[in-house]
């Protein structure tokens, strides 16, 4: 049987179960331009854009088709750990060492709102799948769930003893990890 690239792959036992195929990702472009490492690649869910975010404190955005650099974003005082798209591509929120998130309009680099509770360094971020709420982890050992349009933190969830480095919804938005 022919794989990708030319190679050949051999089946399985004797039942004839075909072996996995390699993915067949190559090299298609490098984005250059930030300063310091970058903790956080995110394509946005119209595929359009990549956006990109660094402990230089900036967000970088590209075309994600041809790799081409569009803006760059700025407003943290300390470096950012994540970033995430709304599922409109729309708004961005970021999250940084300064103990805050940050909306961004995507298409102009607007800050529309800054997130201020946590007391420590924010890791991690994400919208829910209707673009209403955030929800964010720290250094500080808690989760935050935040209204996007407000700003206003409208739970906080203090049930970790450890810092929480990845906060998630599930498809619908009625579970989050």
């Amino acid at each position: 049987m022919a794989a990708q690239n030319g190679h050949t792959a051999s089946g399985g036992e004797a039942t004839g179960q075909q072996a996995p195929q390699s993915p067949n990702y190559q090299l298609k472009f490098t984005l250059n331009g930030h300063l310091k490492a970058v903790s956080s690649v995110k394509f946005s869910p119209d595929g359009l854009w990549l956006a990109s975010a660094s402990a230089d404190k900036m967000i970088k955005i590209w075309g994600s088709q041809d790799g081409k650099f569009e803006r760059t974003i700025t407003g943290h005082k300390q470096g950012i750990s994540d970033v995430a798209w709304s599922e409109d591509s729309k708004l961005l929120v970021s999250a940084s060492d300064d103990k805050t998130l940050k909306v961004w309009e995507a298409s102009s680099g607007k800050c529309m709102k800054t997130l201020k509770g946590h007391t420590n360094y924010v890791f991690c971020c994400n919208f829910n799948p209707q673009g209403n709420l955030i929800l964010s982890g720290s250094f500080d050992e808690s989760v935050r769930i935040w209204d996007v349009k407000t700003g206003k933190c409208l739970k906080v969830l203090p049930a970790h003893s450890d810092p929480v480095s990845a906060v998630n919804f599930n498809r619908d938005g009625s579970l989050i990890v």
